[in-house]
């Protein structure tokens, strides 16, 4: 006999998830929410056609089994890598300022033709980032261990 797998059968596992249509990457994007990073860590590598950023993800997924056991929230290390990137602009980020920190809150796509289009990330505080793609290919892969989270909760967006 077999069931549907529970949201409880789950383990503990870092992330490794990809994104090449609209619906994986809504489901990128929610995992991403409130990932906070340095201005320092994003990087765009023209010749690889690559942009990355090392982000401190919350870990959504987590919080449910952190508050059963009355555990502290937590945060990991990821990478968000978007492949197929022609170009990348910024608008509402100071790219001068290296002490900046950035909050993401979406991240969506604008189809242009054929698979080409838009990325964007958008950012707390009015700004946003808008890489121009020849395809949309996106991966989110943790890469430290879960540490708890150093306001000990979870981000909270008033409706």
């Amino acid at each position: 006999m077999t069931q549907d797998a529970k949201f409880e059968d789950g383990r503990e596992a870092p992330l490794n998830l990809g994104a090449m249509d609209d619906e994986d990457l809504k489901i990128l994007s929610a995992l991403a929410q409130d990932a906070v990073f340095p201005i320092t860590e994003m990087t765009w590598q023209p010749k690889a056609r690559r942009f990355a950023i090392l982000l401190n993800r919350f870990r959504w997924e987590d919080l449910p089994a952190a508050e059963r056991r009355g555990r502290t929230p937590e945060r990991v290390q990821s990478v968000l890598v978007v492949e197929h990137v022609l170009g990348v602009a910024s608008q509402g980020v100071d790219r001068n300022d290296n002490d900046v920190i950035l909050s993401l809150l979406a991240i969506s796509f604008e189809p242009g033709q054929d698979a080409s289009g838009h990325v964007v990330l958008t950012l707390a505080g009015d700004g946003a980032l808008r890489l121009s793609v020849e395809a949309l290919e996106l991966t989110l892969r943790d890469v430290t261990r879960p540490y708890a989270a150093p306001s000990r909760k979870a981000p909270h967006h008033p409706e």
